[in-house]
């Protein structure tokens, strides 16, 4: 049953309703109705709740209520409530619907965001100079904040009314464990203190423990008559699809062809090499569509492509899990997962990028021949269901290898950025959380090697000794130029150097050359090698047979009986040295 807003009890303020009705929220989620109720009444509250279920109002308005209501005004520099959050993304985002309600709120109250990705020199100019009472920021930038002297920060939070842990399973998924109870040490302990996530680990539990006091545990949980079916909202459709390694980038682009470029899609990546190379690609392939990417390596480009497919009507974000949490995108149609997760909870929350606060949404993960079990086990492990996603209809012919390998030698920055993302794809594959079912040594490397549209394999320990079906393409690939001019003559400077030298520039020891010989001549260069060192033993042996060389002995290894019997002869000299009256048993 729907409840409204202006009949909860307590009643909301006038700013609170007047904010709700301007953004068009006329009825309360059950985690709201849950949880407000219990923050403005003075309890410490845990909430666990699917994604997209409406979890930041459900702690704003409880903190602008206890802050509005307190009798006297709140000062320059006094801190009345605190955001954690695990991304910048996720805390910008906070920031932004808090901005809604404080422009509507009659008593002065300033918020401040602080996130990484800017100076700690500016943050603290800015905290002197504009003063603060709620704070929005990642764990990492706040721990740094409060132990330095340079600003009063630690002092400032004395009166702290309201601490929020958002996406708190995240915050401890990344690390931020031992931020977050140097944190709390400088906290009062009379506060209120609220903890939100998606699901519950032993780790959290142990976070509930430590940061609040006799909390209530809410759980809310979707109404299903198939179990399977709770850790993601009623109103998303699941759907799987296993191809070969090869065809899968082939089936992605027939994917978004089929749905159109009218709508949202997030395509989820494994690495940020990853995103950095098929943004390139797939601009060749879906020039129709608007593409955007976003990973954690990028600094201040992240906020601004974020903003700007926030507000496009349609169009492709190519991602990373820096994605996968709590980011509200509205009207995103579809979330493709072209690779699996490396962690098994980030699953439901990559998918919980659609089908938000009621809408509809369906997601897609595209899955290789050897991860089938992966289906079952999300099943099992997630509560998630998913179906099986129909046969696309082939209309036209796709060369995506053609395509990719013309990308890669029009220019080698993209030659680069193609073995960097395989690299990268293979040794992030084998930290996966569930590496007993996703394992490297399952993996097709030729039929890998292929939807990346490698022109040869790239050297490392996982490929080493192994027989592969993968032709690599017959070239010179020090003809590979870059397109940036600037780049490509530092390029052919240090490898003139090279071949003068047999040192490449700026290394301590000898590089060998790239690759120029064809790859049937190195690898019959290998096979003459080995000959020769048989045959080579052959001729030793031989030598021996006839006597003409003495075999040398390996020197016998001292078993552990005749270290034990050494040991006591030790035992009894040193007996015998120290004690004058020992009796050796030898009679005179």
């Amino acid at each position: 049953m729907d409840v409204k807003w202006d009949k909860l009890e307590p009643k909301l303020s006038p700013f609170v309703l007047y904010t709700l009705r301007q953004l068009k929220f006329a009825t309360m989620t059950p985690v709201q109705a849950s949880v407000i109720p219990l923050l403005m009444g003075n309890k410490d509250v845990a909430a666990e709740a699917v994604t997209g279920s409406g979890k930041t109002l459900a702690f704003i308005i409880p903190l602008l209520e206890r802050m509005a209501r307190r009798s006297e005004p709140w000062k320059h520099f006094e801190i009345g409530g605190i955001v954690i959050s695990p991304t910048r993304e996720l805390a910008r985002q906070t920031s932004d619907v808090l901005k809604e309600f404080l422009d509507n709120m009659d008593t002065p109250v300033k918020q401040v965001l602080m996130i990484g990705g800017t100076k700690v020199a500016e943050d603290i100019e800015l905290l002197k100079k504009e003063g603060a009472n709620i704070i929005i920021a990642t764990p990492g930038r706040l721990e740094d904040l409060l132990t330095r002297g340079d600003v009063l920060l630690h002092v400032a939070v004395k009166s702290l009314e309201m601490l929020v842990l958002d996406e708190a399973d995240r915050l401890l998924e990344l690390g931020f464990e031992k931020s977050l109870n140097t944190i709390l040490e400088f906290f009062p302990k009379q506060r209120r203190t609220s903890l939100f996530s998606a699901t519950q680990t032993r780790q959290l539990e142990l976070l509930v423990r430590a940061g609040l006091r006799n909390p209530v545990i809410v759980a809310v949980k979707q109404k299903s008559n198939d179990p399977s079916t709770t850790s993601t909202p009623k109103e998303l459709i699941n759907f799987y699809k296993i191809c070969p390694p090869e065809e899968k980038i082939e089936f992605l682009v027939r994917f978004l062809k089929q749905q159109g470029d009218s709508k949202k899609y997030l395509v989820f990546f494994l690495t940020c090499a990853c995103v950095e190379y098929f943004s390139e690609f797939l601009k060749k392939l879906l020039p129709r569509f608007a593409l955007f990417s976003i990973h954690g390596k990028m600094k201040k480009r992240r906020e601004a492509t974020l903003e700007k497919f926030r507000v496009a009507k349609s169009g492709i974000l190519l991602c990373t899990d820096v994605m996968e949490r709590g980011i509200d995108i509205p009207d995103v149609n579809w979330v493709v997962q072209f690779d699996p997760p490396t962690s098994v909870s980030a699953f439901v929350h990559r998918c919980g990028r659609t089908a938000r606060i009621g809408h509809e949404g369906s997601a897609l993960t595209i899955l290789m021949p050897s991860e089938d079990s992966y289906v079952d086990f999300i099943q099992r492990n997630q509560r998630v269901q998913l179906e099986e996603y129909p046969k696309l209809e082939v209309d036209e012919e796709l060369s995506v290898q053609k395509i990719a390998q013309k990308l890669q030698t029009s220019d080698r920055a993209n030659f680069d950025k193609a073995n960097r993302a395989f690299v990268s794809f293979v040794r992030a594959y084998g930290k996966h959380d569930c590496h007993y079912i996703l394992r490297v040594k399952d993996l097709d490397f030729a039929g890998l090697a292929k939807s990346f549209g490698l022109l040869r394999l790239p050297k490392m320990p996982e490929l080493k000794n192994l027989q592969l079906d993968f032709q690599q393409v017959e070239m010179d690939f020090n003809n590979i130029a870059y397109k940036d001019k600037q780049k490509e003559a530092i390029r052919k400077m240090k490898l003139d150097e090279f071949k003068e030298t047999g040192v490449w520039p700026g290394l301590k020891g000898p590089k060998r050359p790239k690759q120029t010989v064809p790859w049937a001549e190195s690898k019959k260069a290998r096979d003459e090698k080995k000959a020769k060192r048989k045959k080579k033993k052959e001729y030793k042996q031989k030598k021996i047979e006839e006597g003409k060389t003495k075999v040398k002995r390996k020197r016998k290894k001292i078993s552990d009986e005749d270290l034990k019997e050494l040991e006591e002869n030790i035992r009894f000299l040193k007996k015998m040295k120290t004690d004058k009256n020992f009796d050796c048993g030898i009679d005179d």
